[in-house]
Formats: structure tokens, C-alpha cells, sequence
């Protein structure tokens, strides 16, 4: 079958957004295709169909190819915990927590699980297209590389190299990035893609001409910058804000290990709503929400809220009839005690919560993993329930009075439900594990009347995905040679083929 590699000359250049732009186009003209991405380090994360765990953009990747996420998709995700150590996940499921250097020195082993997911697609999959990691020109990592170079020599695949020409320079990103490749590694780069452009294409013209001359290596495309694009964000946080007639103000803290934060991209695209990101050392601005993300070290993020007099201001908040939210590790720094006795996330020890709601987490190893259905405990009887999709990534289980007044109830495939989290007396501060809680329309409209506003406009996160998902295969078929792309279209006739003459 076939496969492509798309790397990039810096992080956030673009890789993601070209693979899944080609994944919705190669799909939609009826090609098997599926994403790949070998090593993934990434706070954002998903939940696939076999109950692992995977990197956000390959979760987007997989519906743009129509298909469920799976676990090989991302065979190895590391999850920052801390500037020199991460959370390493191998095939879905964690390995455990390693330093920098140990990691270094494991990815000979993390091949294995690589190559290994990476067969079972390209033996189910007409097209794999594949994604890198930061630049293929990283000197320093070239040892043992499994994301960019090393992968694709491995499986012997040709490379789409792609740049960004937004950042400025990018005749020396691409140049400089071939340059430092070694000769067959070079020879492997089939062409290039510059993305986000702006302007007249004429002017771009001579410095395409070049380029080609000078490297002998086609520019396959130039895509145009695409404004008010969204797509599921692997950590980068967007500043895009929502317009001038917003009603409800939102304020996120921006945590040093803040995970999760697409939690809250239903918002930054809601009319209706102002959705700030705010650094945790800056004073709480006037709003209406406060909610407190995800974490990947709730201990040391709980600390850091507290030397930075965060609890002060959520009384303020509070007392002045604001509402607190707290999502998976946020609901955790609500009760009033985490416990990592094992270290799971750190070293081991207990933090002391904020004391909003009366319950404690205790940090386990096992993580749990679930896409759920449920619905909101918002009313009081179970028949005007409003449904709720997400998901659970957590490592703690949570104990105590509060969990008596949840804020989710979710259901099994039996009909079964649980109770999730938790609603203080007073109805300000609503605490759950789930993600994904404001995606669907129903739950966002009843949380925002929960909140203060009554007739919010509806606004559906599954639609948004793929009417941008069609917008970039819309550019792809646009922008991108198509003699070369035809070759792939191809591979579904060719495979087809092959099976009648066999």
C-alpha cells in the first residue's frame, strides 16, 4: 500500500494541519486512508476506540478519514509532567514516568511499538499518512530518531517537507532543513508545501523559482493562510476571541501543565461568550466563569494557584456571585486534599485543596480511560435530563460527601448510570471529570442557563469540526499539484486491481 510522510522545519509549522487536510481529501474520493503519527508530545489528548490514549490531532486526523480513533494511530505520546520528565505512553496505555535522558535512551525500544502499530495500518489502510515531530533537523536527537527521519527510513517512505512563510525566513527554514539531512535522507524529500500565506502569489513567484532551481525538489503547493480556521489545537493555546456582543465572560488560568484546554474551544468560538486565557500570575480580570482545566501535575498546578494568591480571588469571585468550574484536574484542587503517596505525577506527597467542595483525590497508576454518554444533574428530575459526550483521562479516585450531589450522571451500555463529580450547596461551583462537556449543544446551552444566560445561541463542536475539516480539503484540492496528488488518489483503483488479477 502506499504511505507519505509529512515532517516540518519547525514545530507548529503546519504538519498537522496538512495531514488532516489531505486525510478529508484522500477520503473523500474514496481512498482507505488513515493517520499515523510515531511519537507524539502533547498535553491535548484523546481516548480511542480500544480504550487507549493519543494525541488530540491524531483523534482530529482519524475523523477527518472517517474512521474511529485508534491506539496505533500514536503509538508513543509523552505527556509533560515537569521541564526534564514525562509521562511515557506506549501504545495507548502508560509506560510510566521517565527523565529526558532515560527517554532518550528507551526510544530504541519504543521503535519496536512504533513499527509494530504502523504494520497494522498499512496492511488495513490503502494510504497511512504520516506525520512528524518538531524538525527533522533537530542534530541533537538524531540518535535513535523515531519521529521524522528515522521513521522514514525505517519504512522506506517518501517525505513532504513543510514550512511556515507566516513566521518570516522561509526560504532559509527549508533550505537550512535539507541541508543539515544526510544525503539519502535528502534524496526522500519529494517536495515542498509553504503554508499560511498571505499576499499577491506573483511576488512569491521568483522566490519559488529558486527555490526549485537551487534544491531541484518541486514546490508541491503554496496554502493560503486560512483565517478563522479551527482545529483541535496538540498544545498551543489560540488567542483567537470571540466578538464584541459577547454576554458571559469567561476566564481560563493558563497552568503550567495545563492539559486539555480544546475543553474550552466550544467557548473561544461561542458568539456569546468572552473566553480569556489568563496567566496565573496576573489578577483574576471581572467575569462571570472562572474554571479551572486539566493538569498533568495537579499538585505542583495547585501550588502554583496558591503562590500566586489565586484562592483570595476565588473568594472574591465567588462572594460576588460568580460561578467556579472545575474540569478533571481542576475538580481535584476543589476538594480539600490531593494525594500522590506513589508519586504518580511527582514526587510523593500531599497538597492541601482549595476547599470548595468536600472531597479528596487520591493519585492511582492505573488511568482511567473512557469515552462516555451520560447527562447533566442540573435538574432535579432524570426525564429533563440534557445529554452529555466525553470523555474520562484521569489518575485519581475521588472520595467524599460532596459526590453526593454529582454534576454528571454516566451511563454504561447497559442503561446504567454513575454519579460524577459534584455541585456545592449553593449551586456556584460545578466539578467534573468529564472533557469534552461543552462540545455538544444541548449540555452548553444548559450549563450557560446555569450560568446567567438564558437563550444562548446553539453551537454544535462536532458540525464545526468537519464544516473546517471540507474547508481544507477544499484548499488541499485548491493549492496542491494535482498530477502528484492523483497518484494516491489512484491507489484505491490500483489495489483493487491487483486483487482481480490475483
Amino acid at each position: 500500500m502506499s504511505v507519505l510522510m509529512v515532517q516540518g522545519t519547525t514545530s507548529d509549522a503546519g504538519k498537522s494541519t496538512l495531514v488532516a487536510g489531505l486525510a478529508r481529501y484522500f477520503s473523500q474520493r474514496g481512498v482507505s486512508v488513515a493517520p499515523f503519527k510515531p511519537q507524539n508530545m502533547a498535553l491535548n489528548s484523546a481516548v480511542t476506540v480500544d480504550g487507549g490514549e493519543i494525541g488530540r490531532a491524531q483523534a482530529l486526523q482519524a475523523q477527518a478519514c472517517g474512521i474511529d480513533p485508534h491506539s496505533d494511530m500514536n503509538p508513543v505520546l509523552l505527556k509533560p509532567a515537569s521541564d526534564t520528565g514525562a509521562q511515557v505512553i506506549i501504545q495507548g496505555k502508560v509506560l510510566g514516568n521517565m527523565q529526558a535522558l532515560d527517554y532518550h535512551h528507551y526510544k530504541a525500544t519504543a521503535q519496536n511499538a512504533v513499527l509494530d502499530s504502523f504494520a497494522r495500518l498499512d496492511d488495513q489502510y490503502e494510504l497511512v499518512l504520516v506525520e512528524g515531530a518538531g524538525s527533522p533537523a533537530e542534530i541533537n536527537l538524531r540518535e535513535n530518531d523515531i519521529a521524522n527521519m528515522g521513521f522514514a527510513e525505517a519504512v522506506d517512505c517518501p517525505v513532504v517537507l513543510i514550512a511556515d512563510i507566516d513566521r518570516g525566513g522561509v526560504f532559509a527554514h527549508l533550505v537550512g532543513t535539507l541541508e543539515l539531512l544526510s544525503s539519502s535522507e535528502r534524496e526522500r524529500v519529494v517536495g515542498f508545501v509553504i503554508n499560511r500565506f498571505r499576499g499577491d502569489l506573483q511576488l512569491l513567484q521568483p522566490g519559488l523559482d529558486w527555490l526549485e532551481e537551487y534544491t531541484g525538489k518541486p514546490v508541491l503547493g503554496v496554502l493560503p493562510y486560512l483565517h478563522d480556521l479551527y482545529l483541535d489545537a496538540e498544545d498551543a493555546i489560540s488567542t483567537q476571541q470571540s466578538g464584541a456582543d459577547a454576554r458571559l465572560k469567561v476566564v481560563v488560568p493558563v497552568l503550567p501543565r495545563i492539559s486539555n484546554h480544546t475543553d474550552f474551544d466550544a467557548l473561544r468560538l461561542h458568539p456569546d461568550i468572552d473566553l480569556q486565557f489568563v496567566s496565573v500570575r496576573e489578577p483574576v480580570p471581572q467575569c462571570d466563569w472562572i474554571i479551572l482545566p486539566g493538569s498533568k501535575n495537579v499538585r505542583a498546578d495547585l501550588a502554583y494557584l496558591k503562590e500566586n494568591d489565586w484562592p483570595a480571588q476565588l473568594d472574591r469571585h465567588l462572594r460576588y456571585g460568580g460561578k467556579l468550574v472545575g474540569i478533571c484536574g481542576g475538580l481535584q484542587m476543589l476538594g480539600s486534599e490531593v494525594q500522590d503517596p506513589d508519586g504518580v505525577e511527582d514526587t510523593p506527597g500531599n497538597e492541601p485543596g482549595l476547599g470548595y467542595l468536600d472531597f479528596t483525590t487520591r493519585l492511582q497508576p492505573v488511568k482511567a480511560l473512557k469515552n462516555i454518554t451520560g447527562f447533566l444533574a442540573l435538574e432535579n428530575e432524570v426525564k429533563e435530563a440534557t445529554p452529555v459526550q466525553g470523555y474520562e483521562i484521569h489518575c485519581g479516585i475521588t472520595e467524599g460527601v460532596a459526590l453526593q450531589t454529582p454534576a454528571v450522571y454516566i451511563c454504561d451500555k447497559g442503561g446504567n448510570s454513575r454519579p460524577d463529580g459534584a455541585i456545592s450547596a449553593d449551586g456556584q461551583v460545578f466539578a467534573t471529570y468529564v472533557h469534552g462537556l461543552f462540545d455538544s449543544p444541548e449540555a452548553l446551552s444548559a450549563l450557560f442557563a446555569w450560568g446567567g444566560l438564558k437563550d444562548s445561541t446553539p453551537l454544535d463542536m462536532g458540525e464545526q469540526r468537519q464544516q473546517q475539516l471540507d474547508r481544507l480539503a477544499e484548499t488541499i484540492a485548491e493549492n496542491i499539484q494535482g498530477n502528484w496528488l492523483e497518484q494516491f488518489e489512484g491507489t484505491r483503483e490500483t489495489a483493487a486491481l491487483q486483487e482481480d488479477t490475483q
